[in-house]
């Protein structure tokens, strides 16, 4: 899958529309809210990666956050963003970015946080390490990363997960996919891109990154979702890891 493909995805009027309604009428997750304010403190410096309209970074300003910096691959998600943030009296800046080339300093940011699964939403694993080295280099020793993903370990899940073993055994796999875990998913605006990993994937991917794992949660532990969480989004594991004071990111 080519990432161009999934930057226009999340260009679409419909997609933004999506992601702009859920700031309001979704707002933080009580899984978010909890996690986020017992991982950094109001005087934490944080940035968050792939933003998109702005839900998480709007939600954190609400909770009394004032140093927060947000970037987002898509033009279309960062003007919505800063318009909903004007109206709002939300001071966040806004800005476009690739989370594979992050546009900041060596050792920048007390936490990062890559929510909604968008880490997942980066094509092949060669620039999902990338991404993650990228984090890596602009938090500061023994600082926090938090992201999100679904779970391939989920029994629920586990036919369809043999399936698809089956057909990349017998090279049958869907063309676009890069590794196996990809997954493309029918939605109103299109075919979307995610990569489902298991949990060995990503902690041998944090190791190689120059972190350490600290916590891997599924999102119903961490607490009961309203309605309009669980409708604007499906389980998924909250994964917090620190970055080692002795690696760096071209480690």
């Amino acid at each position: 899958m080519n990432p161009d493909e999934i930057k226009r995805f999340y260009e679409q009027s419909g997609v933004v529309l999506h992601y702009a309604v859920a700031v309001d009428r979704v707002g933080l997750w009580r899984s978010e809210q909890m996690l986020f304010t017992r991982m950094f403190t109001p005087e934490h410096n944080l940035l968050e990666v792939g933003c998109g309209a702005g839900r998480i970074a709007i939600g954190l300003y609400r909770e009394g956050y004032r140093n927060l910096t947000a970037m987002d691959c898509s033009e279309e998600m960062i003007s919505v963003a800063r318009t909903l943030a004007e109206e709002r009296g939300v001071k966040v800046p806004f800005s476009v970015g690739d989370a594979c080339a992050l546009d900041y300093t060596d050792s920048q940011f007390d936490g990062v946080i890559f929510g909604f699964n968008g880490l997942m939403q980066i094509p092949g694993l060669d620039r999902r390490e990338l991404a993650m080295r990228e984090i890596a280099r602009v938090l500061k020793p023994g600082g926090y990363f938090v992201f999100t993903t679904h779970d391939r370990s989920n029994p629920r899940y586990r036919k369809h997960w043999k399936d698809e073993q089956r057909a990349w055994e017998l090279e049958q796999q869907h063309p676009l996919y890069e590794d196996f875990g990809d997954r493309i998913g029918d939605t109103p605006w299109g075919d979307m891109f995610i990569h489902v990993p298991d949990r060995a994937e990503i902690h041998d991917a944090l190791t190689r990154s120059g972190f350490f794992l600290l916590a891997c949660r599924e999102r119903g532990e961490l607490a009961n979702e309203p309605p309009e969480v669980r409708e604007f989004s499906d389980e998924c594991l909250f994964w917090v890891a620190r970055k080692t004071d002795h690696l760096s990111a071209s480690s």
